[in-house]
This record gives structure tokens, sequence and C-alpha cells, in this order.
């Protein structure tokens, strides 16, 4: 359908393009092998994907999802992994949510035939929300709010050692949902930005050093209750990015679900169209540019930025990740795994 849209797209109005585009796309169900909820998604190449989920659960192909092994990482099977950050087939860094201990980041350098405990969380009111690294060896990690401040921790050594740094000052209530492990993102060498909800906040912090100092700017997204905020970030380059959220407890309410900035995060507007409902996910597809939005009540699609937002799948995904404008995944509650196709 794509191919012969192409073909006249001369003698075609834009806005039937568009429309015609974005009808195209869907996800593809694959089988995961496993009915763990499923929240961390790490796509390495159009081959190579990990994800994570409950009950200390790990999932990694090979072959672009014709078949997905899953495991169990030992000690950890009452865990929830929520966040994972995939370096190669072999090499993958998860992280688990909890309080205090059960917050913590494990890694594997053999797909998963062993698992070293690299970091626990030292706070015992702490908790973990999501991890991303900007290479092989420097990352950084990001918690709920102790002593007043949001928990940020970096290291330069591939996660042998945590270092926290300071930040600014939380409001009350305010918080991170690890939702989808892209509350957190990182670009560069140094730029990270980490959005926060709850009741009385919606919003982004930004650090163009690496996580050791850090900006804060309000968003428009909906604060109203603890379950509303700021889920999910992604940047097409270090001016123009997209924030989505919502009210997770209501699922199809597209209230105040998205904000948009030019400048880097300094400063945040609500666009004119939204996606179709709460989404806890967005990505950036480069080649394509093209931004994709999921949550728990479907799938959009976006080509201007975030202006107009057109509804593409109805079914329930927590976190998304892409390589390529034709390769991506999608991953969701009782172990479902999905591929993207744009045909």
């Amino acid at each position: 359908m794509v191919a012969c849209i192409r073909s006249t797209s001369m003698k075609l109005p834009f806005a039937f393009l568009y429309a015609a585009a974005a009808l195209a796309q869907t996800w593809m169900p694959q089988r995961s092998g496993t009915e763990a909820s499923l929240r961390g998604l790490g796509a390495v190449n159009a081959k190579v994907v990990w994800a994570s989920g409950t009950g200390g659960t790990y999932l990694r192909t090979t072959d672009s999802g014709a078949n997905w092994r899953a495991g169990v990482v030992p000690g950890a099977e009452r865990l929830d992994f929520r966040d994972l950050h995939a370096v190669d087939a072999r090499t993958v860094y998860l992280m688990s949510i909890g309080s205090g201990e059960q917050s913590r980041i494990y890694k594997t350098l053999d797909a998963g035939v062993t698992w070293k405990l690299l970091f626990t969380n030292p706070d015992p009111n702490g908790f973990f929300d999501a991890l991303a690294f900007w290479d092989a060896r420097r990352g950084i990690v990001i918690g709920d709010a102790v002593d007043g401040h949001p928990a940020v921790f970096t290291t330069v050594d591939g996660g042998e050692h945590w270092r926290r740094q300071q930040t600014p000052a939380a409001v009350p209530n305010e918080g991170s949902f690890a939702a989808s492990g892209t509350c957190l993102i990182v670009r560069g060498n140094r730029e990270a930005w980490f959005a926060t909800g709850g009741a009385g906040a919606a919003r982004v912090f930004r650090s163009t050093d690496g996580g050791i100092h850090w900006t804060v700017a309000a968003t428009p997204i909906r604060n109203d209750s603890a379950s509303a905020g700021i889920f999910s970030l992604a940047f097409s380059d270090g001016a123009r990015g997209i924030a989505v959220g919502g009210d997770y407890s209501k699922p199809e309410d597209s209230t105040k679900n998205i904000a948009v900035t030019s400048d880097g995060g300094h400063s945040w507007i609500a666009p004119s169209g939204a996606p179709s409902g709460f989404r806890s996910a967005v990505v950036y597809v480069a080649d394509r540019r093209m931004w994709i939005a999921a949550g728990t009540s479907g799938s959009d699609v976006s080509y201007d930025n975030g202006a107009t937002w057109k509804t593409f799948d109805t079914g329930a995904f927590n976190a998304i990740g892409f390589v390529s404008g034709n390769v991506g995944w999608a991953v969701g509650p009782r172990g479902r795994v999905a591929m993207f196709l744009d045909n």
C-alpha cells in the first residue's frame, strides 16, 4: 500500500498520504514464552532485542523475534525488572524497582548464563525508576526523592561503582514513573533528561554535564493525582523533544497528556493535537522523522513533531523501542511482544 502511494505521490494531497501512511502501520504479535508483565525493552539492532519484567524475568531474541528465550535471574525471582540497557547480544544491564534493597542493577556478559549484582539502592526509602547509558561505561540511574531531592547516581566504569549527584529540590508528592524506562533519557556524550509526576508536579530535569548539575522546568501535562504526570521523554536533537503521559488510571483519557519543547527542555508547551489516551512511552525514529507513542489504550504516530497524531493500534503496550523506521518492538502485559510493521 505504501509503495503504491509513494509512486503516485505527486498527484495525491499530502493529507491523504499522511492518513494512509498512518493506517498502514500496526504491531505484529510474537511469541514471548512468558506471562510476565513486560516493561523493559532494548533493541540492539534488527536481530538482537532484550526485554524484562516481573518475576525476575528477562527475554532475548537474536533472530528478530522469530524465537524468544525467557529466563529468570537467580536470586531475583521476586523482583520486577522495569528497565534495561542492552549493549549487545551477550551484554545487558537490568534495573529492578521496589523500596530500598529491592531496587537493584544486575549485569550479564554471557547472555544470561551468569549475572552480577552491581548496585543496590543505598537508601532504605529509595525507589529506582529508570536507567540509561551514554556508552558502555558511563551510565545513570534515577529514583524517587530522598530527603527532599530526586535521587541520581552515575557510573563511569560500567556500573562497578556509582556516585550520588546533587539535584534540585523536589516538590511535595513529586516522583518519577517506572513505567517504560523512558522517563529518563540520555543523548550525545553528556546530555540527560528525566521527568516527574504526581499530585502537584509534572516537571522535566535536564543536565548537560553527565548528570552532575541539573536545571528543572514545569510542563502543562496534568498533575492532578498520584497517578498522573509525565511517563516518557524523547528528543529528535538537542532542542526538540516530546513528553507524554497523562493518568494511568484513565487509559483512554487524553487530557493534558503531551508537551513539546523546541529549546532543549528549558520550556514546554501543549501542542494543538494529542495522542488518544494515556501514553507510557514515546520514541523518535530519525530516518522517518516519525514519533511513535504507546500506552495501555493504543499507539499513535506523528509526522509533524507532535502537532497532530493518528491512532494505528488499540492494543495495550508499556514500552517501545526502534532501531530504524521499519524495525521496532513493543512489550506489554502478560508477556505481550510485538514487532512494528509498516505495510
